[in-house]
């Protein structure tokens, strides 16, 4: 029964998946205990350097979450904490928790980290690969949440031997307990989500690679010295203090190895090996990067130009896969000796050799699943099923991540918020009954007090340091008007660093603050969130932005670097000054959703958010639902498409919470998150807080490509699934696919992530219907990626054949034959072929051009549509309120496509479970007595937010009706173009006033005396 449910979920695992369901979940007011066995959270992610195909910093980009997961009051961090026990059933469950002895009491450790000086035991670095040491008391990295120290308990001589006691003396907050004891403790929840993530490899596994050679390292050892937290600061060097001058990758170490029971593809190991290789020549241009790989498997989104641009920087890819690495018994030197595609035995000095470690899944997997009765696949990743992919076969737990298997840090993230809302519509009825308000103090009052500012200047590790003489800008800081103090931050965006600049606001009064770091795209809301907690309005804070535009567009020129990020500070000192608080208005909103898509996505999309309590109207051109799910006749699983799709379009025509319109598309929509409005071309006029986009792809007509048209015999994929629904001809004795037709090149540069799959699909369909046809595949790189390898293996079994073409010789194709040239052989091979079948590309619709304009939503380079961030934001937009899924945002598989309809419902739910909305402070206003009605804001806002209104006005006793502009604070985003086109100075962009902008001109040229800490902005306006 719903009432005997519990409206809390335990998420098990701290990673960037369990946070990213954590955030969700709680958003939507459930109540998460987040558990992760290790003294922080942020897994794996949290040790990268950058993310590809981005390259922005990994740890810039998480930490913002770190802290939101931290500050959220509806979530209960559980770190240090192991599960042993799970009962119960689907809303009621039971979960226990073994807290471990940290042997710091967590309510008193102020993460100060005075102890670790007085520690005299070294410890092998876990965290840093073992790269470097820490001491027996640590932090397991310096944003470490929550900032707490932890005890070793197998190396602290105290608890060893009864000896030192160094900490406890030094720790003047008394936190060091060594009494503490493990204490177990059980949880009521739910629901369950497991995101326990992955093992990498252990390359010694493999003697033949010699990782034990200190000129060999792994993966994530490259990472950590990448990093600018890691051991060497960032600085490419071995740990005996040399600098390489030639680095090798080897690829699939521990990963497309049948032998040691790991068939399948990492999935990632291509793309963070050309990662790192680039941050590589970011670092030390003149190095000479070489990566060994059987196929360059850059399937995802901007993958495949990523790679691109890496061969344009000099990456060398050599196509083989050494067995091994030599070591010169004499010199001590390290080879590669390896066989090119022509046959010729190869072999070259490095300095350095990565292995490119795979996946595994982790220790934790399997205990949980043991103690909750949860089933595996072959390969020990928990098992979900192709159209419920967050489900496992337990009800009420969900799994997401790389808990499945292998995947990158998109899907992982679209998993993590699917199976939010898959817990969230469990959890309906009770949603809510859990959960705390969060509760800001007072804020201080603003009575035009002579600004007092605090400057604080982010080191960034080395992003900003490296570079920028972070001291000076510090010291320079100090001399200008109105500030009172300024200080340097390792990380100002960690945890810790927040509650520094809290107290520092506390302490000296400050009525200002500005930070010097990095984007305020994603790092604004975070510090403005800290100067909030203290008291303090959250406009009066500035963002100086010296990462992106100083050290990282002056990174050979330091001196000028340091010169701009001091102009920088200047000018947000000077724009600081004139700051006055701001505030948001509560809005009521419309408590349902629009999906615009009726496919698999779509429909999925709306059933979730349905599920979770919510109406939805679904608009579909076609006259009925499906999308390519219609197309297709077998999944890769050997399910029937057609079974699939009955079952969700029946799902949908029972719910009554969905409203399906067929046979019609969007005619208008207006509107601002939480109350848009829209029109259909039927006339049909729908209202709704959130929409999202599962406008799908098709498949590319490869007109022009391989013959395709001219001969009969040319078909493409999809066309053979529907032959071989009937059949294939009895004289079919040669098929030859071909992949790539009119994709990954200048017209269509992207992977379309599915061609590979469904060529092994259709290649094993023929083979056990026809085992005596002959079926040649000619590909420039197969991506069976993750598990989907086992396809391709499952294909060179029953006897297809493989024969690899470069883009300068491509296959050329007549009537009832095909020339290739063969690598091997070294000269053209002549394939009489009775059907040639092509692997078209998917491309988008043309209609997403107008749902763009409609949405004032971005699309990308090659039509479709753009995230929020590739990352972190997979299925958000910028645009508030509007979300993406599926193959509208770029292309995948029904599984993914599925996983991110679920993670698109569950970001909508996110706001339509709010009870109001709050519009943006830094809105622009209309000052009615200036304006002049000609409607110059109406025609140059991008947002619709302006609109004419008719107004009374009345002038020396003479009363007319005339036409003023209003602002709609939904709709505006404060980007202030209204502002600079009115020419009656009517409009005002708060928080980028006239006088504010007129401030930050002049400190710029230093032409004027900064030190007026009070000018008005009436005077600076009047200036102007």
């Amino acid at each position: 029964m719903a009432g005997d449910k519990i409206g809390a979920t335990a998420v098990i695992g701290g990673g960037i998946a369990g946070i990213q369901s954590a955030l969700d979940l709680a958003d939507s007011g459930i109540k998460v205990y987040l558990v992760e066995s290790g003294p922080s959270i942020g897994g794996k992610m949290s040790q990268l350097d950058k993310t590809f195909p981005t390259m922005d910093c990994a740890m810039c980009t998480l930490s913002p979450k770190l802290v939101d997961a931290e500050r959220h009051p509806n979530i209960e961090l559980m770190t240090y904490c192991d599960v042993v026990g799970i009962s119960g059933e689907e809303g009621n469950f039971t979960v226990t928790i073994n807290k471990k002895a940290r042997y710091v009491d967590e309510d008193k450790c102020i993460g100060c980290e005075i102890c670790f000086a007085k520690c005299p035991v070294k410890v092998p670095d876990e965290y840093n690969e073992l790269l470097g040491k820490h001491k027996a008391i640590y932090l397991p990295f310096p944003q470490a949440v929550p900032k707490i120290a932890v005890i070793d308990a197998e190396r602290c001589l105290y608890l060893t031997k009864g000896k030192c006691g160094n900490c406890a003396k030094a720790c003047e907050a008394g936190a060091i307990d060594y009494e503490q004891k493990d204490k177990q403790v059980d949880i009521p929840v739910g629901a369950i989500i497991l995101t326990t993530g992955f093992k990498p490899f252990d390359a010694a596994k493999l003697e033949q690679y010699h990782v034990e050679h200190t000129k060999v390292i792994t993966s994530m050892q490259f990472e950590r010295m990448l990093s600018s937290s890691g051991p060497t600061g960032g600085h490419i060097e071995l740990m005996d203090g040399s600098r390489p001058n030639r680095i090798a990758w080897i690829q699939c170490v521990g990963s497309r190895n049948p032998e040691i029971g790991n068939p399948y593809c990492s999935a990632v190991c291509c793309m963070y090996s050309t990662k790192e290789a680039m941050v590589a020549k970011e670092h030390e241009p003149d190095l000479d990067m070489t990566i060994f790989a059987i196929d360059v498997r850059a399937f995802g989104k901007g993958f495949e130009e990523f790679y691109q641009r890496a061969k344009t920087a000099g990456v060398r890819y050599i196509r083989s896969r050494p067995n091994g690495v030599d070591i010169d018994p004499v010199t001590d030197n390290v080879y590669i000796k390896y066989e090119s595609e022509e046959g010729t035995i190869e072999r070259e000095e490095f300095d350095v050799i990565v292995l490119s470690i795979g996946l595994t899944p982790s220790e934790d997997t399997k205990k949980i699943a043991e103690m909750a009765g949860i089933e595996l696949d072959e390969f020990g990743n928990v098992k979900t099923d192709l159209t419920n992919p967050v489900e496992t076969s337990v009800p009420g737990i969900f799994a997401s991540g790389t808990i499945q298997g292998p995947k990158d840090i998109p899907d992982t993230v679209a998993d993590a918020s699917g199976a939010a809302a898959k817990a969230g519509s469990m959890l309906a009825g009770v949603r809510g009954t859990l959960v705390t308000k969060k509760e800001y103090p007072d804020e201080t009052p603003f009575n035009g007090d002579k600004p007092r500012i605090g400057v604080v200047v982010c080191r960034c590790g080395i992003n900003i340091g490296n570079v920028v003489d972070v001291p000076e800008v510090v010291e320079y800081a100090d001399t200008l008007p109105g500030v009172v103090i300024s200080k340097e931050e390792v990380y100002a965006c960690s945890g810790d660093s927040h509650e520094r600049i809290g107290e520092m606001i506390k302490e000296h009064n400050l009525n200002r603050v500005v930070v010097a770091s990095c984007t305020p795209r994603t790092h604004e809301p975070l510090f403005q969130e800290t100067c909030r907690n203290a008291g303090l309005n959250p406009f009066f804070f500035e963002l100086a932005n010296i990462r992106e535009h100083c050290s990282w567009v002056h990174q050979n020129e330091p001196e000028k670097a340091t010169v701009k990020a001091k102009d920088t500070v200047r000018i947000a000192v000077a724009k600081s000054s004139l700051a006055e608080p701001l505030y948001t208005q509560e809005l009521a909103l419309t408590k349902s959703a629009l999906v615009v898509g009726g496919g698999i996505a779509g429909m999925t999309a709306a059933l979730d958010i349905a599920n979770n309590g919510f109406d939805v109207a679904l608009v579909e051109m076609e006259p009925e639902l499906g999308g390519m799910l219609r197309n297709i006749k077998k999944l890769n699983t050997g399910q029937k498409a057609s079974d699939v799709l009955s079952e969700i379009v029946a799902k949908v025509e029972a719910n009554p919470k969905v409203n399906v319109y067929v046979g019609t598309t969007l005619e208008s929509v207006a509107g601002a998150v939480g109350n848009f409005r829209a029109t259909l071309k039927d006339g049909t006029e729908l209202e709704f807080g959130t929409a999202i986009i599962a406008t799908g792809a098709h498949e590319f007509e490869p007109k022009g490509y391989f013959s395709y048209g001219k001969y009969e015999n040319v078909v493409t994929q999809l066309r053979l699934e529907e032959m071989l629904e009937s059949g294939l001809d009895a004289n079919t004795n040669t098929v030859v696919m071909i992949q790539c037709a009119g994709g990954r090149n200048d017209e269509r540069p992207y992977c379309s992530r599915v061609c590979c799959i469904n060529a092994m699909k259709n290649a094993i369909r023929i083979k056990e219907e026809s085992p005596d046809t002959h079926i040649y595949v000619l590909y420039r790189d197969i991506r069976t990626y993750s598990v989907w390898e086992e396809l391709y293996i499952k294909a060179r079994e029953l006897g297809v054949f493989f024969m690899r073409y470069t883009e300068d010789r491509e296959p050329e194709v007549g009537d009832g034959v095909v020339n290739v040239f063969d690598h091997l052989l070294g000269r053209d091979v002549e394939i009489q072929a009775d059907l040639v079948v092509l692997s078209a590309p998917m491309e988008t619709p043309e209609s997403n051009t107008e749902l763009s304009e409609h949405f004032k939503v971005p699309l990308g380079s090659n039509n479709f549509f753009l995230e929020a961030h590739i990352k972190l934001r997979p299925v958000d937009f910028a645009t508030d309120g509007i979300f993406l899924c599926g193959t509208a945002q770029s292309p995948k598989l029904i599984d993914e496509s599925v996983a991110q309809a679920s993670a698109a419902a569950s970001r909508a739910c996110t706001i339509l479970t709010r009870d109001t909305l709050e519009t943006m402070g830094n809105i622009s206003v209309v000052d009615p007595e200036r304006c002049i009605g000609c409607g110059t804001c109406v025609t140059v806002c991008p947002y619709e937010a302006p609109t004419m209104q008719d107004a009374t006005v009345t002038v020396e006793e003479i009363t007319y009706t005339t036409k003023k502009s209003e602002i709609n604070p939904t709709l505006c985003k404060g980007c202030g173009s209204c502002a600079s086109g009115c020419p009656a100075n009517a409009i005002t962009a708060r928080h980028f006033t006239v006088g504010m902008m007129l401030k930050s001109v002049r400190a710029f040229a230093d032409i004027t005396d900064v030190a007026d800490a009070r000018e008005g902005t009436a005077a600076g306006e009047t200036a102007a």
